[in-house]
């Protein structure tokens, strides 16, 4: 069961993670995570940098070492990581990574409530997203080949893992357009003949989804 954090934006994590290489402000955080393109690994809102930093001072997890000023700019604090900090996203690690946790990515919660559209409407749209997903997949592909010989395994394993499961998803899509262009999809025609004669069918008839 997954613990209830006192800062639970996942950019608090990457912020400790960050400051384990030295104390840094905020500015520098930000420049470091985008060298690194972290954009990659997560939904990063940049605007919440310095919230998250403020609530992982607020809770210990990161200290104020010193103000510093660089010719006309704006005073900046350095922040350093403290041995709860530590504790905190070593923790927080082993969760992510040894517990799995229910997701709720934006194609699921679009395919459950898919049937609003007509099937050759969805036919097309998903042949679109395959489409953009094979010429990604195959871009990401090279990108990793190329950065093999380069860079070793354990730092491109989180790209590695992301193209996994789009290639999955792409598997995953073409079995579904299979199965809508030779009408072996389960409940077609009742999903067809919704849009034709606009009658709701009857869902009490159907068993629950597990």
């Amino acid at each position: 069961m997954a613990a209830r954090r006192k800062v639970g934006n996942l950019l608090g994590l990457h912020v400790m993670a960050t400051l384990l290489a030295g104390p840094l402000h905020p500015y520098e955080i930000a420049a470091h995570m985008r060298t690194r393109n972290k954009e990659q690994d997560l939904d990063i809102r940049w605007g919440s940098l310095y919230t998250v930093v403020q609530n992982l001072e607020k809770h210990g997890f990161i200290q104020a070492t010193e103000t510093v000023r660089a010719g006309r700019r704006p005073e900046r604090t350095v922040y350093r990581l403290t041995d709860a900090g530590r504790e905190e996203m070593k923790d927080w690690l082993r969760e992510l990574v040894g517990h799995p946790a229910r997701e709720f990515p934006r194609l699921k919660t679009a395919l459950s409530v898919i049937g609003v559209l007509p099937p050759d409407e969805v036919i097309e749209l998903l042949e679109q997203r395959l489409s953009v997903l094979t010429v990604e997949n195959d871009s990401q592909r090279s990108t990793l080949r190329g950065a093999a010989h380069e860079v070793p395994r354990i730092f491109l394993v989180e790209a590695e893992f992301q193209l996994a499961m789009r290639e999955a998803e792409a598997a995953w899509i073409e079995r579904l357009l299979k199965e809508l262009r030779d009408g072996s999809l389960g409940g077609l025609d009742v999903w067809r003949h919704y849009h034709e004669t606009g009658q709701t069918p009857d869902f009490t008839s159907f068993p629950e989804p597990p």
